[in-house]
């Protein structure tokens, strides 16, 4: 049974006192969840899995500096995580990450054609499909991933394997053009 919210701050408060037995808490109450989390941004169970026990090393020594005034213990565990996973994705060493940069089997192929589907449903007289369509493909994509799919900068720039500044630049000029075209 995965611990809730609430019961995660006084196993993080035991770990920070030394207690394994709160991370061991933590483990078994969040760690399917963790991997699942991971495995979504890393794509391959192998690093999802390694990802998560560089995430509980940092929650062990890390534990003291969870505060629960600034958020739940949850989405302090969860972000260490995700911030993991997506360090492990821009980390230039792993070429083994992906097989092809294109696009396409980067992102889970429903999740993409979802995403493009939303572009390709607009109404053929819509001025926001003809704006998205003005867009170079890069920018377009971008920001569809980002308003459509739900992804994070810091996830376009992992699945793109560019840097994060460069995709929120894509994005930001993406956002620019199409606000000047729908005006």
């Amino acid at each position: 049974m995965q611990a809730q919210m609430d019961d995660l701050g006084p196993d993080l408060a035991a770990c920070a006192r030394g207690d394994r037995n709160g991370l061991k808490r933590i483990f078994d109450g969040e760690a399917g969840r963790l991997i699942a989390i991971a495995e979504r941004i890393v794509r391959r169970r192998d690093l999802a899995e390694e990802v998560v026990q560089e995430a509980f090393l940092r929650i062990w020594t890390s534990a003291h500096q969870y505060t629960p005034e600034r958020g739940s213990a949850r989405g302090w565990i969860t972000a260490i995580v995700r911030n993991r996973a997506l360090n492990l994705l821009r980390d230039g060493k792993r070429e083994d990450l992906v097989a092809d940069d294109r696009l396409e089997a980067l992102l889970d192929t429903d999740q993409f054609e979802k995403i493009m589907a939303s572009w390709h449903r607009l109404d053929q007289d819509s001025r926001l499909r003809d704006c998205l369509g003005a867009l170079d493909e890069t920018k377009r994509r971008g920001i569809l991933m980002a308003y459509v799919g739900g992804y994070s900068h810091g996830e376009i720039a992992g699945r793109l394997r560019v840097p994060l500044g460069t995709t929120k630049s894509w994005i930001r000029r993406g956002l620019t053009a199409l606000r000047e075209c729908m005006a």
